[in-house]
C-alpha cells in the first residue's frame, strides 16, 4: 500500500506541481527581461523625440 501512495505523490508532482512552477518561473523571467529591456531602451533613447513623447515634463 505504501508503494501506491508513493506513486500517487509522484503523479501529482508531475501533473500539477511541475507545470505550475514552470509557468510561474516563466512569468517572473519575462517580467525581469521586460524591465531590463525597458530601462535599457529608456537609457538609449534619452534626449530623442520619442522619449519626450513618452515622458512629458
Amino acid at each position: 500500500m505504501l508503494a501506491m501512495a508513493g506513486t500517487i505523490v509522484i503523479i501529482v508532482l508531475l501533473v500539477i506541481v511541475i507545470p505550475v512552477v514552470v509557468l510561474i518561473s516563466g512569468g517572473v523571467g519575462a517580467a525581469l527581461l521586460g524591465g531590463v529591456i525597458n530601462s535599457d531602451n529608456d537609457h538609449n533613447s534619452e534626449g530623442s523625440e520619442l522619449y519626450a513623447l513618452e515622458y512629458p515634463d
